[in-house]
């Protein structure tokens, strides 16, 4: 497969023309990051405002990630995905005509959908390359569509500047036109989206595209499945409730829209809920029992979504206090403290590809699961060591990297065989499961986040800590996220199956054609 990786003929065409859809999802839902500090100013923001901003632009990802997956089955990855990236120009344009502050954070809201578009291409790959390769296959797609999110890093500011001669706002001696560039973003995904749809099928010729006989909620195939459904869809309302107790704090939700907000929260629950008992309802009555070949164990979806909260979540997370953590362990100015944090993210281009790699080839996917998820859990333990006069100078810098570097691998590559093995659970609701899947990372981000935050206050730093319970409740954080990747990597071990045909060249239920 490798030697053939760069023909864009036929499946490899397909691979790289989804995964540079999901580039540009991350180009749009990452577009605010490196010029908020700039919208911050030309708008006259608070700190909590341009925060709340931030929170906005994954407070719908989650919600958004079941709906897209349950959608992803029923139309196809072909018109769903070419469906978000047209989406992405609206909140956009908004987003960049915007004139106050509450009209940023609807479009961001909006703009939070768009960071669902990830799962829709991970039922495209598999529907393209069989179960031998899909461990590769998508790690390219996740790994190099995921440096979306670097790329803006690196590029919007620059855009920014070259579009200043339609005006924008001046940060100290340099002009920045940040709605040209948000907008541009926004634009790009939309004209892209129109190619992708006339540049793609569904399933290569001959193969039939599975749908699901029901789409309004996963379809399990046990009672007891489907009590484990019930209860792992309990906290997608937990984090919502959190993300809306994180926006009545500072401000944005007052004493009458924060019920409110708590009253859609329940009201979505109970939606999901009642889809599932459709989608069940045959089954719940006892009217319907499943063969044997045509079962599956939803407990292989459950331990999946704790590897993903543990892997993607912790990255998500990570990625948002590197800088920091780098700049006052070491006292380095925030460029710096930036670039040397950019190592992190940038082993997405190799170590999630690499994870999808070794799941093809060490002949267990499942073993290849509970390693990688232990290595992160040790890499983060390492990383916990990382503390203000523990490494010093330029030498304690390089070991400080070389350890988030290895750490990175293992979190990526754990991304990578995690997306190896979402695709076998059960063929007609792969993008059900991706889905689910998909939005545990945000909820692990969410909840990283949120005990972050919460560390200083907890060691007893008060609103204002000094440096060295900062530095202590760094080590904390880095401890927590050690400590959960082991108990997740040992359930890995002890509780996930090897799917069925986990090497084949066909997927369940195909056969070879005429």
């Amino acid at each position: 497969m490798l030697g053939e990786l760069w023909s864009f003929q036929g499946r490899f065409k397909t691979l790289h023309l989804t995964w540079f859809a999901f580039f540009l999802t991350f180009v749009v839902w990452f577009n605010l990051a490196p010029l908020a500090t700039t919208v911050k100013a030309d708008m006259g923001l608070t700190v909590s405002q341009i925060r709340t901003i931030a929170i906005c632009n994954v407070a719908l990802t989650v919600p958004a990630r079941v709906v897209i997956g349950m959608l992803l089955d029923k139309f196809g990855p072909r018109i769903t995905y070419s469906a978000i990236l047209l989406f992405a120009a609206i909140p956009c344009l908004l987003f960049a005509t915007a004139q106050d502050f509450s009209q940023l954070v609807v479009a961001r809201l909006l703009l939070s959908i768009v960071g669902a578009g990830f799962v829709i291409g991970i039922r495209m790959v598999a529907e393209w390359f069989p179960p031998k390769e899909i461990g590769l296959a998508e790690g390219i797609y996740g790994g190099w569509g995921n440096f979306g999110s670097a790329f803006s890093a690196l590029t919007l500011v620059i855009v920014a500047g070259w579009l200043s001669f339609a005006g924008g706002a001046q940060i100290g001696d340099v002009v920045l036109n940040w709605r040209a560039a948000i907008a541009l973003t926004g634009v790009i995904a939309a004209i892209y989206g129109v190619f992708y749809f006339f540049s793609v099928s569904d399933t290569p010729p001959g193969k039939t595209y599975q749908r699901p006989h029901r789409t309004a909620g996963l379809e399990v195939t046990s009672i007891k499945d489907f009590w484990g459904l019930m209860g792992m869809n309990v906290p997608f309302a937990v984090i919502l409730a959190v993300l809306a107790w994180k926006l009545n704090n500072v401000g944005f939700l007052d004493t009458t829209t924060y019920p409110l907000a708590l009253l859609a929260i329940l009201a979505w629950y109970g939606f999901q809920s009642w889809g599932i008992i459709r989608t069940n309802k045959d089954l719940i009555l006892g009217k319907k029992v499943y063969p044997k070949e045509d079962r599956y164990e939803f407990k292989q979806i459950a331990i999946l979504e704790l590897t993903y909260i543990v892997n993607f979540g912790s990255e998500l997370a990570v990625v948002s206090m590197l800088p920091g953590f780098f700049e006052s362990t070491f006292d380095l100015p925030k460029a710096t403290a930036g670039i040397l944090a950019s190592s992190y993210a940038f082993m997405n281009l190799a170590a999630r590809p690499g994870g999808g790699l070794l799941s093809d080839r060490l002949g267990s996917r499942k073993n290849t699961m509970g390693f990688l998820t232990i290595g992160l859990g040790f890499g983060y333990l390492l990383m916990s060591l990382i503390k203000p006069g523990t490494f010093t100078g330029s030498a304690g810098i390089a070991i400080a990297v070389a350890l988030t570097m290895f750490c990175s691998f293992f979190v990526q590559a754990g991304e990578g065989s995690t997306f190896a093995l979402v695709p076998l659970v059960k063929r007609r609701i792969t993008g059900q499961v991706a889905g689910l899947v998909g939005a545990y990372g945000n909820v692990g981000a969410v909840s990283y986040l949120t005990i972050f935050a919460s560390l200083p206050l907890w060691i007893g730093g008060g609103e204002d800590p000094s440096a060295e319970i900062i530095a202590a409740s760094n080590s904390s954080f880095f401890q927590v996220l050690g400590i959960a990747g082991l108990i997740v990597g040992f359930l890995c071990y002890f509780f996930l199956k090897e799917p069925k045909g986990s090497f084949a060249e066909l997927h369940e239920g195909e056969t070879l054609p005429a």
